[in-house]
C-alpha cells in the first residue's frame, strides 16, 4: 500500500483549519472513502510556554500578572498543522495521484503551502510516527 502524507501549516488560523476539515469529511463521506483519507491536527501550543512565564512573573511581580496573561493568552494562539494520509492500494495508483493533485488546489489549502511527503522519502519514517501520535 502507497502512504504519502500531506502537510499544511495553517499557523494560528484555526478557522481555516476547520474549513479543511470540513471539506476532507465531506471528500470521505461523498466518494466513500473511508479510511483511505485521513486528517490529523498537530497543534503546537505556545500557550504552555507563555503560562511558564507567566508564573515567573508572578513570583517577582504579583500584582501585574493578571494584565500580562490576558496578553499572552490573546497573542498565544496554537500553530496548527494539517496532515493528510492517503492510503490507497496498489491498484488504486491513478485515484492516489489524483488526490494528490487535487487536494493542495482546492479552497482552503490553495494559500497554504503543501509538502508532500512519499514513501522512499527520508522524513517519511519519523512523519509517520508523528502521525500515529496524534489524535
Amino acid at each position: 500500500m502507497a502512504h504519502d502524507f500531506l502537510i499544511f501549516d495553517f499557523g494560528n488560523d484555526e478557522e481555516t483549519a476547520q474549513q479543511a476539515r470540513r471539506k476532507v469529511d465531506n471528500w470521505i463521506q461523498g466518494f466513500r472513502l473511508g479510511k483511505k483519507m485521513i486528517l490529523k491536527y498537530e497543534r503546537e501550543d505556545t500557550a504552555d510556554d507563555a503560562a511558564e512565564n507567566d508564573e515567573e512573573e508572578k513570583a517577582a511581580k504579583p500584582s501585574t500578572h493578571k494584565k500580562k496573561a490576558r496578553k499572552s493568552a490573546d497573542e498565544s494562539a496554537a500553530n496548527v498543522r494539517v496532515m493528510i494520509r492517503l492510503d490507497f492500494s496498489d491498484h488504486e495508483k491513478l485515484s492516489h495521484q489524483r488526490w494528490l493533485d487535487r487536494i493542495p488546489t482546492e479552497e482552503p489549502f490553495k494559500s497554504k503551502d503543501a509538502k508532500i511527503v512519499r514513501q522512499n522519502d527520508p522524513q517519511f519514517g519519523e512523519t509517520a510516527e508523528l502521525f500515529d501520535t496524534l489524535t
